[in-house]
């Protein structure tokens, strides 16, 4: 992979977007020695967001030699604790998950999103299959045939043209994909802390009136805070000094982790549900948030992301094999059976997991406690959930 190459005109495929989904998309297409450029700016690994990789993305990332250059910074996730921290009148229980009940040393690992990004950057650099385009696409033009993207230093077509390239996709809206949005009224604050208790690799989550409030371990006595509040609530937080936003924090977990001490950089995210039509459509397929956009519920995210890298990558490699077009109608429904039933059934447990927590109807309320009291007693139950949580079934069946 070069850098600085001159833009070439022929390739089997083209990535659009460089975050996580696009780099290890682009990763895996060129380690299964698929001709690949990946058209994206370098990130300035600023942000300081984490992400939870759960056990199949570990895998993925693993076979994709990326997990070995990063493992050594990230936390792993032992046990998921849910509890209900509203104020309602009827409460689910406590709900603990440990992964050693499915026999697992961990469920995942959490990581900060430049770490993981610097180690797939320094791995892409090791693929002669791969050429960067350090570049913004300018637009992306769809024929018969083929596929064009344009950036200022030239034309690159591709049989395959991927769309990693995020919410406002320029690849999907070149595909004609229309996409079904619903704006939640909700924001994520995000942010790190220090405490002075140690976190025992727990992840837990308070469910509140407004949404979940999450803290993830990171290495040493660090955590990642995702806290999901009305945008009005999330801005006045975002707002505050580092010493009243600390004592905001430590009483949203209820000092569990001891006295907090947040780290430099916070952001406000608004929340929404995106759901696109399709998943691909005139040689253009879409993986990550250009495929799916849903609230910070579960880990699913970026997981979903990489599941949808993984199942293209191999997608386009069986392909190749039978000496079939890449971006053909048939590899493109090929891909779309692999990820629908996953990404289409996610966003709506996702959405009413979300639902659950805001609404105050009370049989709703009622039905939520029933669920979760099921989870914390029901061993069966429990194994599935975590089973299917951290990979779902139906993959192994495609």
């Amino acid at each position: 992979m070069s850098a600085s190459s001159p833009v070439s005109h022929d390739f089997q495929a083209v990535v659009v977007g460089g975050g996580p989904a696009g780099l290890a998309t682009a990763i895996a297409l060129a380690g299964a020695g698929v001709k690949t450029a990946l058209v994206a700016r370098r990130s300035p690994y600023a942000d300081n967001r984490t992400t939870a990789l759960l056990g199949g993305s570990v895998d993925f990332l693993r076979s994709l030699d990326i997990w070995s250059r990063c493992q050594d910074q990230a936390a792993a996730l032992r046990v998921m604790r849910l509890v209900d921290d509203t104020r309602r009148l009827i409460r689910a229980p406590e709900v603990k998950f440990s992964s050693d009940e499915i026999g697992m040393d961990a469920f995942g690992y959490n990581i900060e999103n430049r770490v993981l990004l610097a180690a797939m950057e320094e791995r892409a650099t090791e693929l002669s299959s791969l050429t960067r385009i350090d570049d913004d696409a300018e637009s992306v033009v769809t024929c018969e045939t083929g596929v064009e993207v344009r950036t200022k230093e030239g034309t690159l077509s591709a049989a395959l043209v991927v769309g990693a390239d995020g919410r406002h996709s320029l690849c999907r809206e070149a595909a004609g994909i229309n996409v079904r949005r619903r704006d939640l009224n909700q924001s994520a604050l995000t942010l790190n802390v220090a405490h002075t208790r140690p976190h025992h690799n727990i992840s837990t989550e308070f469910h509140t009136e407004s949404g979940p409030c999450v803290f993830v371990p990171l290495p040493g006595n660090h955590s990642s805070v995702v806290w999901v509040l009305s945008p009005t609530e999330a801005e006045r937080l975002k707002a505050m000094n580092d010493e009243a936003l600390s004592e905001a924090v430590e009483r949203r977990c209820h000092s569990i982790l001891g006295r907090m001490s947040v780290a430099a950089g916070r952001h406000v995210f608004p929340l929404a549900i995106e759901q696109p039509e399709r998943l691909s459509a005139k040689r253009i397929a879409l993986v990550g948030e250009a495929a799916h956009v849903l609230p910070p519920i579960g880990a699913q995210g970026l997981n979903m992301g990489l599941r949808d890298a993984a199942d293209l990558a191999d997608t386009v490699r069986k392909a190749l094999a039978h000496g079939e077009d890449p971006g053909s109608d048939h590899t493109l429904q090929s891909y779309e059976r692999a990820r629908r039933a996953d990404v289409f059934s996610r966003i709506f447990m996702v959405d009413m997991a979300n639902r659950t927590l805001l609404n105050d109807f009370l049989p709703l309320q009622s039905l939520r406690a029933a669920g979760m009291h099921l989870l914390a007693r029901v061993g069966p139950l429990r194994k599935l959930a975590m089973r299917e949580g951290l990979s779902p079934s139906w993959r192994s069946r495609q």
